[in-house]
């Protein structure tokens, strides 16, 4: 059976050489290092307790209980007493699928960290002049932000020494971490052996951890397997009828292509898809009320307010909920969501949303809906038209977004969740 007829073209298929090469010794040390709540500033929380793979890298809520929580995924609670969370992650845990390709160069939902030499250190990003160099990708540089946000990995001020590094400079913080790992003699064993320019644990920095822990994910999250990629490669029995009417509606009618385009099946670019707003919002410090601007709060223009980096799409089923904050729980409902805006946003309830429990914090939770100024000024923003498709056509997306979910790169990952790690802190499972 011959390809269906499409509007645009197919990408090229995602090969091996699309990605970063990284060092497997490093990524071993990687591994330990993403499961070890040694990173977090109470040490109580991992990279893994939002990133997990029993969850599909993600953690199933729509915004994360960060440092403060207990439990894992749709059980995590937002912890009791003087503990309790002080405010819920203002965005959707993002899913870690092919971090490690050569084109990415931007990350985050509001692109706040890009390839760049803004600051001549070879990137833009929150610690501006203050990001040390010798990052072996982009991936790395990522990996030294979770550890030092107040709400996700360091704490509060006054209850650790992180925390209240971070609260003079963010670049205080980083040595700190860095002598808690390497003083574990069986990290500064594999810290030795892993990096070729380091001779004795003293040596290791902020910089050789990042570099571990982007190894690590690049090399367990590489993820072209699936049957969308059988049939680029020329195996057109890979998808049955229903996905092939829905990759013919992708690049064709449904125009899906348009920002979920290339390899990586994202532009890389940011628009405003009037997602229902909830939550805390990632706030300026400037900002008069709970909103969240989008790529606005790093660049500043009014043109990119409420505008969200285009996610890539690869195992997208195993990666609910959707939309920079989690809106919605499942695939039917972020397609309807961009083939509608105005009407999904007006018929959206807040009992969608997957929010723990947490009584203390639910008068901010949806207090933005009662701003109507602010919800005017977020209709302003549209990127996508509406488009009428039928239901079975909306099914056929949906099962044509199920054909990109890996096979072995999802079933059998090269590292798993290590049993123990050498600070002896529990991993989750």
């Amino acid at each position: 059976m011959s390809a269906p007829a499409i509007a645009s073209e197919l990408p090229p298929p995602l090969k091996e050489d699309d990605f970063i090469a990284f060092d497997r010794k490093q990524a071993a040390l990687g591994q330990l290092l993403f499961y070890d709540k040694i990173l977090s500033g109470n040490r109580n929380i991992a990279c893994a307790t939002c990133h997990h793979p029993t969850l599909g890298t993600g953690d199933r809520l729509s915004l994360g209980i960060g440092e403060g929580g207990d439990g894992l995924g749709l059980m995590r609670i937002a912890g009791t007493g003087d503990s309790r969370i002080k405010k819920r992650i203002p965005r959707n845990a993002p899913g870690l699928w092919n971090l490690g390709a050569k084109e990415l160069h931007v990350l985050f939902h509001d692109g706040r960290l890009s390839i760049a030499d803004t600051f001549e250190n070879g990137f833009n990003s929150p610690a501006e002049e203050w990001l040390p160099t010798g990052f072996n990708s982009l991936l790395a540089a990522q990996a030294v932000f979770p550890v030092t946000a107040q709400f996700e990995m360091a704490g509060n001020p006054k209850e650790n020494e992180i925390a209240g590094a971070i609260y003079d400079r963010i670049d205080n913080a980083w040595p700190i971490l860095a002598k808690r790992v390497r003083i574990i003699p069986e990290y500064g064993r594999l810290f030795v052996e892993a990096f070729d320019h380091i001779d004795a644990p003293e040596a290791v920095t902020i910089v050789e951890i990042a570099n571990a822990l982007a190894a690590f994910q690049a090399i367990e999250w590489q993820s072209f397997d699936s049957p969308f990629d059988a049939y680029l490669t020329g195996d057109e029995s890979a998808l049955d009828l229903a996905q092939k009417r829905g990759l013919d509606l992708f690049y064709g009618k449904a125009g899906c292509s348009s920002c979920h385009s290339g390899k990586l099946l994202s532009d890389q670019k940011f628009h405003a898809l009037g997602l229902p707003p909830f939550g805390p919002g990632r706030t300026r410090s400037f900002d008069p009320m709970v909103r969240d601007v989008g790529v606005m709060g790093e660049t500043d223009r009014l043109e990119d307010a409420y505008r969200f980096r285009t996610p890539m799409l690869r195992n997208v089923e195993l990666t609910a909920p959707y939309g920079h904050n989690g809106a919605y729980p499942t695939l039917e409902g972020i397609i309807r969501h961009h083939l509608d805006p105005d009407g999904m946003l007006k018929a959206w309830t807040p009992d969608t949303a997957a929010l723990p429990q947490a009584p203390w914090l639910q008068a901010i939770d949806f207090v933005v809906w009662n701003d109507a100024r602010e919800m005017a000024r977020q209709a302003r923003f549209r990127d996508i038209e509406p488009l009428p498709l039928s239901d079975a056509e909306i099914a056929d997306l949906e099962a044509f977004l199920k054909s990109l979910t890996g096979t072995q790169s999802v079933t059998a990952p090269p590292f798993g969740i290590p049993a123990t790690v050498p600070s002896g802190l529990p991993v989750d499972r």
